[in-house]
């Protein structure tokens, strides 16, 4: 074989792999079309996220510049889509007040919602002896001494939205819930135990991606 012939045959060859790589990039941006109109005409919706209330166990600052909290909070959580699942891969829920996190995070487990589901969920978030800044210090006292302290139940995570086959990437979920709570009259509550009282609230959360 004279080395023209192996020129040619090397020319095809490389026109072969030119034309697949082709073939797979076209293919590739038809289905990332297709994906992208579905997405588009199904117009996925965020959760909508209620807070019912909450539960105080404890919130005593007694020690000067820390605080010592424990809380149970109910959330409603509904899927709004009807063709679009959503995957919480990852839920962290903590409270804090005057924007300083004043409670450990507390994880939700993984789960799915499916279309138009509602879910409940009531974890609990607690804190002891968590160090306050000092003007945070002042003001908490000036509002348990007023009788009503207003907190906001946080939550930070990880989602996914399923619509049929097709599971999108993960979206950062931003939830923020104020929680207005009258410590200083317990009528204002429910006593549930030895000094636990429950706050209904029904307020609507913030919810961004």
């Amino acid at each position: 074989m004279s080395a023209k012939d192996c020129g040619n045959h090397g020319e095809k060859r490389r026109k072969l792999f030119r034309r697949i790589f082709a073939g797979i990039l076209i293919f590739l941006f038809l289905v990332l079309v297709t994906i992208l109109i579905v997405w588009a005409v199904l117009r996925p919706s965020k959760p909508r996220i209620v807070l019912q209330d909450v539960t105080v166990y404890a919130f005593n600052t007694s020690v000067p510049n820390f605080l010592t909290s424990n809380f149970q909070v109910t959330f409603s959580i509904r899927n709004p889509n009807d063709k679009i699942g959503i995957y919480y891969d990852r839920l962290d829920i903590y409270a804090s007040y005057r924007n300083q996190q004043i409670t450990l995070r507390t994880r939700i487990p993984p789960n799915y919602q499916g279309h138009k589901e509602i879910n409940v969920w009531s974890p609990n978030i607690y804190g002891t002896s968590v160090p306050v800044a000092p003007y945070n210090a002042l003001s908490l006292g000036q509002d348990q001494s007023a009788g009503a302290v207003m907190m906001m139940i946080k939550m930070d995570g990880r989602v996914r939205f399923k619509v049929g086959t097709f599971i999108s990437g993960r979206y950062h979920l931003y939830v923020r819930c104020p929680a207005y709570i009258e410590l200083g009259s317990k009528t204002a509550g429910v006593i549930v135990g030895e000094n636990s009282v429950k706050y209904s609230m029904l307020v609507s959360c913030s919810v961004s991606l």
